[in-house]
């Protein structure tokens, strides 16, 4: 094989096998490094860029670390919203955002099982030309998802006030098994108990799982083609190995993702794009990485379909088109206002009921941006602040969620921005920088809320959480579910008498029940993983990742405040146990004063840091689906009123029915010494304990912070500032 080879049309197939299929028109070069045995591919669209191992092999984050450019300026820069962007906002806002909130769902499609390619090309209006793409053929048309039940496909498509198309439903219940059917076919009558009694909640056994992120930019960087090529060759490398269950899969998941990618491009012609070949410009960077990205959410409903960490990647590009004098600022905002504006947009066919636990009809579009590379460098570049500006040109939105990995040592010009941009819309969420580095890299992103992991390289199986509050009331009554009395847990002895509880008595039956708990919620969400492995399985998005990745098993749990608050009082106080007249202790009277978790005092926060690893250690201790890393979150920041209103009263005085508090936040009106103490107190809690990530949410009046704006961006830079300061 020669050192240079120029491929005009046709495959190429070196010594290895390995074929590359090459679109009509598109030039390429092949070399070959005889001292690496690699393969080098140099595309025309990649002129200008530092080359690197991401010239050899598909590595995105190289790709970023040789060609971004740090920004370390003010937002003074940024530009308003284009005419062009105002109107197409007004056309979404008056024929359809409009409808929809007065009927919830706009419309439901209910002749196309959903797919990358199902629908045909639709459009907001005819001024959306600059990012292009809609789920199905009709703004906020919801697809029905089958693969995943279509139990909660027919009663989401009733509750919408239509009726099911009866071929579909034929189909889909007689002749095609989904990963709802399988499920309920292996669960085992204990985790039927746990979840009809609300022990565990919102399992992911009737819907996509979500927490996969693909590294959409592949398909800008390198193009449909050459990630074929790539994945063909992963396929064909164990060909001849004797036969094995995991061989087969592999070979057999790599198949379904080249059929996706190819789908994928089908899908783009129909806007009139080859997306075969990467991007050549900016505006193609950007088009190219969202139809990834919307191949994946018109085949997939996981419960968070997150965007990853685009602005580096997305800067690149502006950068060589401002450099080529073929973009300006203002087009360049336009760009990424239109992209935001497609975001919003996204919906997913869901029931009433799903949108209870999770407080509305979320997915998680996160976005994640700003941190540290290992080098030292600051990630922010001016698309990092032309994100938050779509919080400015078009309003403020849960969607995307965009999520700053912060550090107090961030530009200050960026850190003000954020500051400004949170008070005004309060719509930017925040993340420690140097904890997700540390374990992560620095080409990490987090999906749904607060799970990071490794964008193309790294997934988790998604598994809601189990309710650890409620799991100490079992521990009290033995096994008996305290709101229906129902026994649940078998062979476990309740606390006897009526006299005052005694702590190590409550924890070491506390700790007897979590064993049967977290066995019963890791053997559900093993079986829930399996199947959908084989029913609805992600080829798009994993298409978008290596063959080889690290897999997690995204485990969790509920209610963390109030079981550290209650046995704080048990501990500390005096804790008279209530009976109702079959002997079912329904509440508590609670005497004498403790101290609560929240508040920076090491006697509370000591106990939850307690919960947290025992939770971690009996997690750790039970085999996970396909050889999982078990990792752990501290998160409700939707369920937690489901939670609460299947949940009886405690002794820390958390009533029967109410809320619980969001994710790892103090119990409500708990914390009184201020916003810092409570992130004192949850920096406590060992992070190695909680991979998954732990939540703190914080309301602040911006009144509080200062008498004028510059004084409120001041103090709350400050604030985070402090909180997120790395402890050596």
């Amino acid at each position: 094989m020669s050192d240079q080879l120029v491929v005009m049309l046709g495959i190429v197939v070196n010594e290895n096998g390995i074929e590359y299929v090459k679109s009509e028109g598109l030039m390429s070069f092949i070399s070959v490094d005889e001292h690496a045995g690699r393969e080098k591919v140099d595309f025309a669209e990649w002129e200008g860029f530092n080359t690197g191992n991401w010239d050899w092999e598909i590595d995105v984050r190289d790709f970023i670390q040789r060609n971004y450019t740090p920004y370390l300026g003010e937002a003074d820069f940024l530009s308003g919203p284009t005419e062009k962007t105002l109107r197409l906002w007004q056309t979404l806002e008056e024929k359809y955002l409009s409808e929809e909130r007065k009927r919830r769902v706009y419309d439901v499609d209910l002749d196309t099982p959903a797919d990358v390619d199902a629908f045909e090309a639709g459009y907001i209006s005819e001024d959306d030309d600059v990012v292009v793409g809609l789920q199905t053929d009709v703004p906020l048309k919801r697809a029905m998802m089958p693969a995943g039940g279509w139990r909660m496909v027919e009663t989401a498509i009733r509750e919408a006030g239509k009726e099911p198309n009866e071929e579909v439903k034929k189909i889909f219940t007689k002749y095609r098994k989904t990963h709802n059917d399988a499920v309920f076919d292996i669960y085992t009558p204990r985790i039927r108990a746990a979840r009809s009694s609300h022990i565990i909640t919102g399992l992911p056994d009737a819907y996509g799982r979500g927490r996969i992120i693909g590294d959409y930019r592949r398909v800008a960087l390198y193009g449909v083609d050459y990630l074929i090529a790539q994945k063909q060759a992963d396929k064909d490398r164990f060909a001849n190995q004797p036969f094995s269950e995991d061989w087969a899969r592999d070979r057999e998941e790599i198949a379904e993702q080249i059929k996706a990618l190819n789908k994928l491009k089908n899908m783009a012609s129909k806007y009139g794009f080859d997306i075969s070949r990467p991007a050549n410009t900016a505006k193609e960077a950007v088009q190219w990485t969202y139809f990834g990205y919307l191949g994946s959410i018109k085949s997939q409903d996981g419960a968070a379909m997150s965007f990853g960490r685009l602005s580096g990647f997305f800067d690149i590009y502006f950068e060589r088109d401002f450099a080529r004098g073929i973009l300006t600022e203002e087009e360049a905002q336009e760009i990424i206002d239109a992209l935001v504006i497609k975001l919003r947009i996204v919906r997913f066919l869901r029931t009433e009921a799903y949108d209870q636990i999770f407080s509305g009809d979320p997915y998680w579009a996160t976005w994640s941006d700003g941190g540290f590379g290992t080098d030292g460098r600051t990630l922010v570049t001016k698309t990092s602040f032309r994100l938050l500006q779509t919080l400015v040109n078009l309003g403020p939105a849960p969607e995307p969620n965009i999520t700053i990995f912060w550090s107090h040592e961030l530009p200050e010009g960026y850190k003000k921005f954020c500051a400004k941009v949170s008070i005004e819309t309060s719509s930017i969420q925040y993340e420690s920088d140097h904890q997700i580095r540390d374990r992560w890299g620095d080409d990490a992103a987090i999906a749904c809320c607060v799970s990071p992991m490794k964008v193309g390289k790294q997934m988790q199986f998604f598994g809601a959480r189990v309710n650890s509050a409620k799991a100490l009331l079992y521990a009290i009554n033995g096994g008996r579910d305290e709101v229906s009395g129902k026994l649940i847990v078998p062979d476990h002895a309740p606390v006897e008498g009526d006299g005052p509880l005694d702590f190590d008595d409550v924890w070491e039956k506390y700790e007897q029940m979590l064993d049967w708990v977290i066995g019963t919620y890791v053997e559900a969400l093993n079986i829930i993983h399996y199947c959908h492995d084989r029913y609805a399985y992600e080829s798009m998005e994993m298409a978008l990742h290596d063959s080889e990745i690290t897999r997690t098993m995204g485990c969790g749990i509920a209610g963390l405040s109030i079981v550290a608050d209650s046995l704080s009082a048990i501990k500390y106080a005096k804790v008279t146990p209530v009976r109702d007249e079959t002997g079912l202790v329904v509440d508590y009277v609670t005497e004498g004063d403790f101290p609560r978790y929240g508040n920076d005092d090491d006697r509370a926060d000591d106990i939850a840091a307690t919960i947290v690893h025992t939770v971690m250690e009996k997690i750790k201790a039970i085999p996970m689906y396909r050889n999982a890393i078990p990792t752990q979150s501290v998160l409700t920041i939707t369920s937690n009123v489901v939670y609460g209103k299947a949940t009886g009263s405690f002794p820390s005085g958390h009533q029967a029915g109410t809320p619980f508090a969001p994710g790892a936040n103090p119990e409500n009106g708990a914390d009184t010494h201020g916003m810092l103490a409570s992130m004192l107190s949850v920096g406590k809690l060992d992070y190695s304990d909680a991979l998954d990530g732990i939540s703190l949410t914080n309301t602040i009046i911006p009144s509080s912070l200062g008498r004028n704006l510059e004084e409120q961006i001041e103090n709350l830079v400050g604030i985070m500032d402090a909180g997120f300061i790395k402890k050596d």
